[in-house]
């Protein structure tokens, strides 16, 4: 099926002397616009789960945490792929020999992204990238402002991501210049709430913003009680995993992985063996679904259905509730029961021409994680969260 997208246009400025007043028509009011290629099919892709931000014994403000430990535990719970994002300001920039020359920089099963925390006054964001690349060039601008930074980014051909957005650490950069945004960091889920309400704002400014997780882990576990130190013990409430972000790729590859990562086809949950949430939309309700989280197409003003599908490990018999939002808005409240299939189904009719999305969060029974047990009591009852389904925004932005 080929479906076609929206992109915006620029109206006619007509300005004219009327009795002595003058009218006006908006440059920017939405218009018609031509198609743009079809959605990416629905059916050839991969789910790849892994941490988006974890820190080695390279950061300094780290403990216990090698390099071999971060591997050999994400490879233990099942992990597909790991972004070791130490601060680049505790080693000047240079984490290719540092974090990337580490001869524990290595692993046949687990897809290790290159990246590195830029870490300045104005906030802090993670870099992801399949390849090597110059972080020095970034770090060295990091007090330019913000054309000079977007500028030295396009030419690295980097994915840059916003941290934790809102509090201390926050961002403090144009997010123009960013793919992503950090909406879910750490176990601590009540702390992003301010992080979800900024990327609401920057979706319902038209920017096409990836949501994703980071657990932002810095400790490992220690492995005697006398390596125990005072930051150790944090690593039983949040390590990685903590959330988990999945991504549907299209191959199982480094470079496959950041495309969809900027692309969106992404979903966060609370821990590697929660369940996955899948958002989906039919646009002409011919019970096959056309279009998934991170897609944008054109409104034909038709009613959509839309599926919310979690998949994985749910609890048989108990209630989640689907929360969906509408362009920052609450829309709508199910229920869905646990168990073989756990989906819930509802309509509505995207207006056209207008910008508009739908987002989902899951709330419901926590499920555990043994490796960090008191992980569920900072996370509660917050399972997962979509990306956006996407309607009448323009790709060119």
């Amino acid at each position: 099926m080929r479906v076609h997208v929206f992109a915006a246009g620029l109206a006619m400025a007509v300005c004219s002397s009327m009795f002595g007043q003058s009218t006006h028509s908006n440059p920017w009011a939405p218009t018609e616009l031509g198609p743009l290629p079809a959605i990416s099919s629905l059916s050839d892709g991969v789910w790849l789960k892994g941490d988006l931000h974890v820190h080695s014994r390279h950061s300094k403000e780290s403990s216990n945490n090698s390099i071999a430990k971060i591997i050999s535990y994400s490879q233990s719970v099942g992990m597909d792929y790991v972004c070791i994002t130490d601060h680049d300001n505790h080693v000047l920039g240079d984490t290719e020999h540092n974090t990337w020359s580490d001869p524990e920089f290595k692993s046949d099963s687990l897809l290790l992204l290159y990246g590195a925390e830029w870490t300045t006054t104005r906030g802090h964001g993670n870099v992801f990238s399949a390849k090597p690349y110059d972080h020095q060039r970034l770090y060295d601008v990091r007090d330019q402002r913000d054309v000079v930074v977007g500028a030295v980014k396009k030419e690295l051909g980097i994915h840059l991501s916003a941290n934790h957005p809102s509090g201390k650490d926050h961002f403090g950069y144009s997010y123009d210049m960013v793919d992503s945004i950090e909406v879910w960091n750490s176990a601590n889920w009540p702390k992003n709430v301010n992080a979800i309400m900024i990327w609401d704002d920057m979706l319902s400014s038209g920017r096409k913003l990836t949501g994703r997780g980071g657990s932002d882990a810095h400790h490992g576990f220690p492995e005697t009680p006398d390596q125990a130190t005072k930051n150790s013990p944090q690593a039983k409430y949040n390590y990685i995993g903590t959330p988990t972000t999945w991504v549907f790729a299209p191959a199982r590859t480094k470079q496959a992985l950041v495309d969809t990562l900027t692309g969106g086809r992404v979903s966060v949950s609370a821990n590697p063996y929660a369940p996955r949430v899948e958002f989906y939309a039919d646009l002409d309700q011919d019970g096959k679904m056309d279009m998934m989280m991170g897609d944008n197409a054109k409104s034909t003003g038709n009613p959509v259905k839309f599926r919310v599908q979690l998949t994985g490990n749910t609890v048989a018999g108990a209630t989640y509730t689907v929360n969906v939002v509408k362009d920052g808005n609450k829309f709508g409240t199910f229920q869905a029961t646990g168990g073989k299939t756990t989906m819930v189904e509802f309509t509505d009719t995207p207006k056209t021409l207008v910008r508009s999305y739908y987002r989902v969060t899951v709330e419901g029974p926590s499920t555990a994680y043994p490796q960090v047990p008191e992980s569920a009591t900072l996370t509660g009852n917050m399972v997962g969260l979509s990306n956006p389904i996407y309607f009448n925004f323009n790709p060119n932005f």
